[in-house]
C-alpha cells in the first residue's frame, strides 16, 4: 500500500512538472510568442528541468545570473551555460544559436532603415555589431549624399583593450566603394565611455586622411554596452 501511494505521489509529481514545462509551448500557440517573458521563450528551447527545478525555473535563474541581459548570456559562451544542471553541450549551442539568429533579425531590421539622421541612428547599427563582443574591433560605415549606409566593414580586430586602426586600409575601402561620406566606430569591451588618446589619434589621422581625398567624416563612435556610446561629433570634437 505504502509503494502504491509512493508511485502515485510521484506520477502526480512528474505530471506537474511536465504541465509547467508544457505551458509556455501553449500560452505560444494560444497567445502568440510576444506574450511568452524571455524566460519563457528559453524554456522552449532548453526543453526540459531538472527534478525539482523546472525548465522555466531553471531560465530564470541562467537570466538573474546574467543581469536578465540576453547578450550577457551570448557573451558568456558555451562553457558558462554548461554549468547549470540540465544544459550540456548541444543545449548550449541550440541556446547560443537562437541567440545569434535573434542578432541577425536585428542587423537585417536596421539595414532596412540605413538612414543616419543623427548619432543614435548610427550607434543602433553598430551596436548589433559591436556590443556582445569580448574583444575590440574597428569598422567604418559608408554613406552617400543622403546619409544612407551603403556599406559597414571591418578594419581591424584586436585584444580585450586594442585594435589598430589602418589609416590607409581605411582610406582605401572609403575610395574602393565611392563612398561620400564615413562614420568611424570601435567598442569598448570594457565599457570605459571616454576615448583614449589613441583613439583621439586615430580620429585626427582619418580625418585628415579624408578631407584630402573629399570625403566627409561624420563621426567616431565609441559603442559600450547597456545602450551606452560616445559620439565624436557630438561632443564637437571632430
Amino acid at each position: 500500500m505504502e509503494k502504491e501511494r509512493y508511485e502515485q505521489t510521484l506520477s502526480r509529481a512528474l505530471k506537474t512538472q511536465l504541465a509547467a514545462e508544457d505551458r509556455p509551448r501553449e500560452k505560444a500557440k494560444e497567445k502568440g510568442f510576444e506574450s511568452l517573458s524571455t524566460a519563457e521563450l528559453l524554456a522552449i528551447i532548453i526543453g526540459s528541468g531538472t527534478p525539482g527545478e523546472s525548465v522555466v525555473e531553471l531560465c530564470q535563474r541562467i537570466l538573474r545570473d546574467h543581469n536578465n541581459k540576453l547578450y550577457l548570456v551570448a557573451r558568456n559562451g558555451i562553457k558558462d551555460l554548461m554549468r547549470y544542471k540540465g544544459i550540456g553541450e548541444v543545449k548550449a549551442i541550440e541556446v547560443l544559436a537562437a541567440l545569434e539568429l535573434s542578432r541577425r533579425y536585428q542587423l537585417e531590421k536596421f539595414e532596412e532603415d540605413s538612414l543616419v539622421r543623427e548619432s543614435r541612428d548610427a550607434y543602433q547599427y553598430l551596436r548589433q555589431r559591436l556590443e556582445h563582443l569580448e574583444h575590440e574591433e574597428i569598422w567604418i560605415l559608408l554613406l552617400n549624399r543622403g546619409r544612407r549606409i551603403t556599406g559597414s566593414y571591418r578594419i581591424s580586430s584586436g585584444g580585450t583593450a586594442m585594435a589598430v586602426g589602418d589609416v590607409k586600409i581605411i582610406l582605401r575601402t572609403a575610395l574602393e566603394h565611392l563612398a561620400d561620406a564615413m562614420i568611424l566606430a570601435h567598442n569598448h569591451p570594457s565599457d570605459t565611455l571616454q576615448p583614449s588618446p589613441q583613439d583621439d589619434s586615430l580620429t585626427r589621422q582619418v580625418k585628415a586622411g579624408c578631407d584630402a581625398v573629399g570625403i566627409a567624416l561624420l563621426d567616431h563612435i565609441i559603442v559600450c554596452r547597456g545602450g551606452n556610446y560616445y559620439s565624436y561629433a557630438d561632443n564637437t570634437r571632430l
